[in-house]
């Protein structure tokens, strides 16, 4: 009984975070990947959440091999500020990894929005999701561009994670 209880959770659960219009669910933060990609707790139901609209610095998975420049600040920046704290998650579907396409919030801040600020990711480059608005991400980069902000402060050094994932992989 305790199964099919679990199994009916997490069929709505996934319901709605997945739907085709965005949707929004409160969860608590488990585990930080790196400076986009995290783990959230709903009951008894842990979702991986790729943060939709940012692409963060490359950590390194393996101790011997060197990650992305600013991919460590990325991922403690995040962690310090969703790990084991209660977030709103707005769901956009899933991503091609099945991981849950979401925007985070605290205090109604958005913090895909404020890794951009921070400088501690891009926007992203790739395919986005119906209904996500864009421009406020765009702005943003602008923003953290012009002051030269994190990963910025490279300047023509900086390589973008995509770019970066290309020609490590």
């Amino acid at each position: 009984m305790k199964g099919l209880f679990r199994l009916i959770l997490l069929l709505v659960t996934s319901l709605l975070l997945i739907s085709t219009r965005s949707s929004a669910a409160q969860c608590r933060v488990t585990y930080v990947f790196d400076g986009d990609t995290l783990v959230c707790r709903l009951s008894d139901i842990y979702i991986k959440v790729r943060m939709v609209g940012i692409d963060a610095p490359e950590t390194s998975n393996n101790k011997t091999a060197t990650g992305q420049r600013f991919g460590q600040q990325a991922k403690k920046y995040l962690s310090k500020k969703v790990l084991n704290r209660a977030v709103v998650i707005k769901g956009y579907g899933l991503d091609t990894y099945n991981r849950i396409l979401g925007e985070l919030f605290i205090d109604d801040k958005n913090v895909n929005l404020e890794m951009i600020q921070m400088g501690l990711a891009e926007v992203y480059k790739g395919e986005l999701p119906e209904g996500f608005n864009l421009h406020p991400f765009i702005a943003a980069e602008k923003e953290a561009k012009e002051k030269m902000k994190g990963i910025w402060s490279l300047g023509d050094r900086y390589v973008s994670p995509s770019k970066w994932r290309k020609e490590t992989h």
